[in-house]
């Protein structure tokens, strides 16, 4: 009580008001007793039903079917559903949560990677005079605030950067940038500062000089989504939520209200996706809480209710690391129509985003080519003319649908809503719609106020400020080093388990392989550039991970960062989760197809190989052409005109370089575009116009090639001595 009482009382005193009572180098630590009380706060008398390990699946779908009703049920396990069923169940209230595919598997796992108030959502507040547009900024600043306190290992401040190309230009962003600052108050994550035009280039040497007048440095908060989500919705399952993915809503479940005669909704008829098994889910409250596909909810309730949401697509890019600096993003206010693309580091590489275009509902949205193009013309315009933007460098591209809603309470049903809308149908849905990623938990707490109130459910106050989510207890920034000194991980692997699993990351470590070598004692990697263990497959099934794409897009981001080497690691993931899972041939066969079709699709691969097909056009000049058919013929000794893995293999073995011949054949199966087993002339010259024009790039037939043709030259022709003489 004496917590729950200094917390309440440090509450009302405003940013301005412990300013003037502490010192400037007082606020940051001021700032972490107060969220160290709000933990308190949060955690005192909540029970933890499975503080050891998570229920399975199967236990969870079966509390699902046998328990007589819940007091309420979720709909949606994106970051807005799964924070519902954590604020309801540390109520005290009897919570399910179902999602008809894998946890964040829509727009939550496709977003900026941003915590942030918004930036230019301040603009136009001031601007236009808008007092709600202002309390949202301020509202996303306190949770953001919040979110880097109660996931530390999956989240951190990251400074981003505002370069300036006019003079007048920098005051005014200097005073927008500040004003941010203040509005923050005691949650300012770090104050905002300028820079010169020298010292934006030490930091961001990769930035246009040309007419630079200096920059604009201000922080916000960095995540990773997907783990994010799933930290939330694995939180709730600790406390005793009853969850399940791959359970999809058929249709809703009504009886008659005995005073009013009316219909009310009291659950849900769901079918488990992967067995095709349907049972009732009975509840006192059904949250609606689909994101993208709120309306199919809510006309499942009533078909004649009018759409609320207005789906917008935004697509990102991510290229290679080298593009931006380790711990410095990059924002441009005003592309050239008008949208805000930032240019961030994320997990070692760079992501660039977003669009904002209309789109229809789906749930497989698809990056397009355009979308793709102007995001590297809007990044082209900030960078170094020394430094050549191409589109073969766009490892991976997703496209996200934001759920712009319309207020069905208004009577101007046309305008969009800037927040977020919580609705209650006549038979008593509850619909949480709009909003953005960083208020998921201030949403989740309106609707579940909302809830309380319309269903009279007998809940405790909200306690989800400062509740820390998986992982998040045992975490230090020093993790790392215990898990290298204890179980003999590479330092990569060990900071990689640390930053997405926390305190958590000794139970991945202990199902870390032992790999024979000297070093590293365990950990198998999935593919030789990325920090993925074959271990993290295994703890991915305890996490309710039910397919490959489970592994690569959410459990671990591999996915989203690498298509190619996504690709290379799907065999073996395969392979470990149909022997934990009893998976037979053919699961295993189409579940392979199942997760190259969402690279394809989904995750930019079909973009990025259309870029080198049959009609591609042969750009290289007449010299060009004779130096690429002098290397080809190097491994094309019979002037076959195609080269096959057999060719390749004697010139390297010539060279004594050894490669594996699965490798091989996926190397030349990247350039074979027809699909015959050997890589023709015109194919290879294809290639490396492609190359040239800069479509394609890390081609590693075209450097393994190059690479072998040098080393050829060097060594000369063969005399008759040294070959042994001739007979």
């Amino acid at each position: 009580m004496a917590f729950r009482k200094a917390l309440k009382r440090t509450a009302v005193i405003g940013g301005g008001a412990v300013a003037a009572v502490f010192g400037l180098s007082q606020l940051m630590e001021y700032r972490k007793t107060q969220a160290r009380l709000a933990h308190v706060a949060a955690e005192a008398e909540l029970q933890v039903p499975f503080a050891d390990e998570f229920p399975s699946r199967q236990a969870q779908l079966a509390k699902l079917q046998n328990t007589e009703e819940f007091d309420v049920l979720v709909v949606g396990g994106g970051a807005t559903g799964a924070g519902c069923a954590l604020d309801a169940v540390t109520r005290n209230l009897k919570t399910a949560l179902v999602e008809r595919s894998d946890f964040s598997s829509g727009t939550s796992s496709r977003s900026t990677k941003l915590i942030h108030g918004g930036v230019r959502y301040l603009q136009k507040a001031i601007m236009n005079v808008d007092y709600e547009q202002y309390m949202m900024v301020k509202e996303a600043l306190h949770e953001r605030a919040n979110l880097l306190e109660i996931a530390p290992h999956l989240s951190a401040p990251l400074p981003i950067m505002l370069p300036v190309y006019k003079w007048w230009q920098l005051p005014y962003y200097w005073a927008g940038i500040k004003m941010y600052d203040l509005v923050a108050g005691i949650q300012c994550l770090k104050s905002s500062y300028i820079l010169s035009k020298s010292k934006a280039l030490e930091l961001f040497p990769m930035l246009k000089k040309d007419k630079l007048v200096g920059a604009i440095v201000y922080y916000d908060g960095q995540h990773n989504d997907a783990r994010m989500n799933l930290a939330i919705a694995l939180t709730s399952a600790r406390y005793g939520a009853a969850v399940a993915n791959y359970t999809e809503v058929v249709h809703l479940l009504k009886t008659k209200d005995p005073e009013t005669g009316g219909e009310r909704v009291c659950g849900a008829h769901c079918r488990d996706v992967i067995t095709g098994n349907q049972f009732d889910v009975r509840a006192k409250c059904v949250i609606n809480a689909t994101g993208p596909f709120t309306d199919s909810l809510r006309k499942m309730d009533n078909q004649e209710t009018a759409n609320i949401c207005q789906p917008s697509a935004g697509v990102h890019i991510v290229i290679p690391g080298y593009y931006s600096p380790d711990n410095m993003g990059l924002l441009d206010p005003a592309t050239s129509d008008g949208r805000v693309i930032f240019f961030l580091p994320w997990e070692k590489m760079t992501i660039a985003g977003t669009t904002d275009t209309p789109t229809n509902v789906t749930a497989h949205p698809i990056p397009g080519e355009d979308d793709i193009n102007f995001i590297l013309r809007e990044v082209r315009n900030y960078l170094s003319p020394d430094v050549e933007v191409r589109r073969g460098d766009v490892l991976a591209a997703w496209s996200g649908i934001r759920p712009l809603v319309t207020d069905p309470n208004s009577k101007d049903t046309q305008s969009i809503c800037r927040n977020h809308i919580v609705s209650i149908s006549d038979s008593g849905l509850v619909t949480i719609a709009g909003g953005k990623w960083t208020t998921y938990r201030s949403m989740a707490e309106e609707t579940l106020d909302a809830a309380v109130k319309s269903h009279d459910l007998p809940a405790k106050p909200c306690k989800t400020v400062g509740l820390m989510l998986e992982g998040a207890k045992g975490w230090t920034p020093t993790l790392y080093i215990r898990l290298v000194q204890d179980y003999g991980l590479e330092n990569e692997v060990a900071q990689h388990l640390a930053a997405t699993y926390g305190g958590k990351a000794f139970d991945v470590a202990k199902m870390a392989q032992v790999t024979g070598q000297r070093w590293p004692i365990v950990g198998k990697r999935l593919v030789s550039e990325f920090p993925y263990i074959e271990g993290e497959v295994l703890y991915a099934i305890k996490e309710y991970a039910c397919t490959a794409i489970d592994v690569i897009a959410r459990r671990t981001r591999l996915g989203f960062l690498n298509v190619q080497a996504a690709d290379e690691a799907l065999p073996r993931i395969v392979q470990i989760m149909g022997k934990e899972l009893g998976w037979s041939e053919e699961k295993k066969t189409a579940e392979l197809e199942a997760a190259k079709k969402f690279l394809y699709h989904e995750m930019g691969y079909r973009s990025r190989s259309e870029q080198l097909t049959k009609t591609s056009e042969i750009n290289l000049d007449y010299q060009e052409v004779v130096r690429y058919k002098k290397r080809f013929h190097k491994f094309d000794k019979e002037s076959k005109g195609f080269i096959t893995t057999v060719d390749v293999q004697q010139v390297l073995d010539s060279i004594n370089v050894q490669i594996d011949e699965n490798a091989l054949h996926e190397i030349l199966n990247e350039v074979d575009l027809n699909k015959n087993g050997q890589v023709e002339i015109d194919e290879f010259l294809q290639l490396m116009s492609a190359v040239k024009k800069g479509l394609l790039s890390d081609s590693r037939l075209a450097i393994l090639m190059k690479s072998a043709e040098e080393t050829l030259d060097k060594r000369g022709p063969v005399t008759v001595d040294r070959s042994g003489g001739g007979v």
